[in-house]
């Protein structure tokens, strides 16, 4: 019995061991990006992500928990807005805070998560000429910290966040298509 549990033990001490030498090789920065063709100028567009005010109608995050409480500071749109938030488990808490915003082509966002878990990141809007509309392109970078490449060998961070931006671009696109038509 006292060699079958030794045995054992070795086993989950290499699996463990394996675990953290894979994380360990994993990248030390991550990005993950999705883009959408939308007929609409980008004039059209900008305004919707550029004005934290007006991300509930189309951030595939503001419906993730109905009594999520929001606190949206600073300048109406632009350089300086912030938006805070606090809610359950699938939403958690942080700040963002537009840091760059170029009129019709880039917005770039300080991204600080504090709940379910501390990650400072970045996420950038680019919106570029595509043929009668515009190329919206959403991306999150940042820096992979050891529990992030840990969580990233069991679950595909790029598949499940880049769902939530496929989601997000769909909802800006049905936004910004119904304002150029009107």
């Amino acid at each position: 019995m006292k060699k079958v549990l030794l045995g054992l033990l070795a086993v989950v001490v290499v699996a463990i061991a394996g675990v953290l030498v894979a994380a360990a090789m994993q990248p030390d920065s991550f990005r993950i990006a999705r883009s959408l063709a939308i007929k609409a100028p980008a004039d059209r567009i900008y305004p919707l992500i550029a004005d934290f005010h007006r991300w509930s109608v189309w951030s595939p995050y503001e419906t993730l928990d109905p009594a999520m409480k929001r606190e949206i500071g600073g300048p109406p749109s632009g350089v300086g807005a912030t938006y805070a938030w606090a809610g359950n488990g699938q939403a958690g808490a942080g700040t963002m805070r537009i840091t760059e915003a170029a009129p019709s082509s880039r917005v770039v966002i300080d991204l600080a998560f504090t709940e379910p878990f501390e990650a400072n990141n970045t996420a950038l809007f680019t919106l570029a000429p595509d043929g009668d509309g515009t190329l919206v392109t959403w991306a999150m970078e940042g820096e992979s910290s050891f529990p992030f490449k840990v969580m990233c060998l069991f679950f595909d961070a790029d598949a499940m966040i880049g769902q939530d931006f496929e989601k997000g671009l769909a909802n800006l696109k049905r936004e910004a298509e119904a304002a150029a038509a009107g």
